[in-house]
């Protein structure tokens, strides 16, 4: 997908021109009818052959981006910048390019510094360091405050000792090995799953397991806040698409009582813990309708891992619902458990599946052994040490009340390890998460498309090792900036 460059979108002051899929499905505002509205839509009768779309294109109208588009012209046509010459194949013919060009100039004209790559010097806890400052840091989702404990460092040092660095092939040639296996069982332990799959990238467990399972004759409903991960997993698999309204059930139930009979599957995609927003669904609810609709159920559970739950277990502890009632799970190694890569929890028959047929599995280098050893001691230290859960909890509740008693706009946040302050204003957001590094406070700021328009937000991740007076430092200076901004 080719997004324009944030600095560019505030600048434009428009939605961002994108090839395929939005990363955000935006909501009809207050007073709009729903997405669907059961009184003026009749029941039709598709058959099979009609359900196949044309080339990337959605049947229910969600384009992505391979066909002609409405002006007829073809991919290679619209991919080339206006007045290029039909014949230049140079990466710098590329609509991205001139937009990243123009971003550098449109930055410093707005007065605005460029946030995005800078890099960090050592490991980023509670605190960080940039540019040789020292700054308390709430941009970083070590949760569990883990990265680098001592067992977790030994663990990897030990078995990058015995494998190396690289397993050096794919798990299905070559690049097995026992501490693969002990990290799946353990994390289907944690949901009560038959079996579980690693993945060496978070963001291609989703894609390829979506890939894998859906087809042209499928439908994929999500979150209309779900990760990329999930919208690039649809373009793979040529199924239908469609968002329901940030965690409306009811626009669920209302879309898929309109619609079942359409398709032969359906996938529905929710998160634990919203990445953005800090909330998450009714997983009791999501249960029961897709028990009505005879759909599969799917959870990332990349923030709600280690989050909520009394001891970490996630969304399914958090509501109190049997872990069954969900057909896949889904997350990464990189927040709670310090390390990277994704999983996939589930029967043993989705496992298997995945082990023979998952791209981003059978396709790819194995997990380096050291990185699944380390995500494994991770994994021990939070089920032998719930308190941590405790902490991070009791300090997401500070952070959440401590804003909302000063006036400031936490959205629908639950208050555990995500908590955005609302700001509305692209420059404002900018101007305010530069201030408060001058400060010696590091949050990043958020604007659109990884937002909805309108909604640019400075993103606070808590950790367990945050102290009150460091939350109380931020939540002040966050008042008193955004009173100037």
């Amino acid at each position: 997908m080719n997004f324009r460059s944030p600095l560019v979108e505030l600048a434009i002051g428009q939605v961002s021109h994108h090839v395929g899929p939005s990363p955000v499905t935006e909501e009809p505002t207050a007073g709009e009818p729903t997405a669907v509205e059961p009184a003026a839509v009749e029941p039709v009768t598709v058959e099979p052959a009609a359900m196949e779309p044309a080339a990337g294109e959605s049947a229910i109208g969600e384009s992505y981006g391979v066909g002609p588009d409405v002006a007829g012209r073809p991919p290679r046509a619209r991919a080339l910048s206006p007045g290029a010459p039909k014949d230049d194949a140079s990466f710098s013919s590329l609509p991205a390019y001139r937009e990243i060009l123009l971003d550098r100039k449109m930055g410093p004209a707005l007065g605005l510094t460029d946030p995005y790559y800078r890099p960090h010097e050592g490991r980023a806890g509670v605190t960080t360091q940039i540019g040789g400052r020292e700054l308390l840091n709430f941009a970083s989702y070590d949760y569990l405050a883990l990265n680098g404990h001592p067992e977790i460092l030994a663990a990897h040092q030990e078995a990058a000792a015995r494998h190396g660095t690289s397993v050096s092939a794919s798990r299905i040639t070559a690049g097995e090995r026992q501490v693969h296996r002990d990290l799946e069982n353990a994390l289907a332990e944690i949901y009560e799953a038959e079996a579980g799959a690693l993945f060496v990238s978070g963001h291609a467990t989703a894609a390829s397991v979506i890939e894998t399972i859906l087809g042209p004759k499928d439908l994929l409903i999500h979150d209309s806040l779900i990760h990329n991960c999930v919208m690039v997993g649809a373009q793979g698999a040529r199924c239908q698409r469609k968002s329901f309204r940030h965690n409306d059930l009811n626009d669920l139930e209302a879309y898929l009582a309109l619609t079942r009979h359409l398709f032969e599957r359906v996938l529905i995609v929710s998160e634990g813990i919203f990445s953005m927003d800090g909330d998450g669904p009714d997983l009791q609810r999501l249960v029961a309708i897709k028990e009505r609709f005879q759909a599969w159920l799917m959870m990332d559970e990349a923030h709600a891992l280690g989050v909520i739950g009394a001891t970490g277990r996630g969304i399914a502890e958090h509501a109190g619902v049997d872990p069954a009632g969900v057909d896949v799970w889904f997350g990464t190694l990189s927040k709670a458990l310090v390390g990277c890569g994704g999983y996939v929890c589930g029967s043993q028959v989705l496992i298997d599946i995945l082990k023979a047929r998952a791209p981003g599995l059978v396709y790819s280098v194995g997990m380096p052994a050291p990185m699944a050893a380390a995500s494994l001691a991770a994994l021990t230290i939070m089920r032998r040490e719930p308190e941590r859960v405790e902490a991070l909890r009791e300090n997401g509740t500070q952070f959440l009340a401590g804003a909302r008693a000063r006036g400031l706009d936490v959205g629908t946040s639950w208050g555990y390890g995500v908590t955005p302050v609302i700001l509305g204003s692209d420059i404002r957001t900018f101007n305010a998460a530069r201030a408060l590094e001058e400060a010696g406070i590091y949050a990043f700021p958020v604007i659109p498309p990884g937002v909805p328009q309108g909604s640019s937000r400075l993103r606070f991740f808590l950790s367990a090792a945050h102290t009150a007076a460091q939350i109380n430092s931020a939540l002040d200076a966050i008042v008193a900036i955004t009173d100037r901004t």
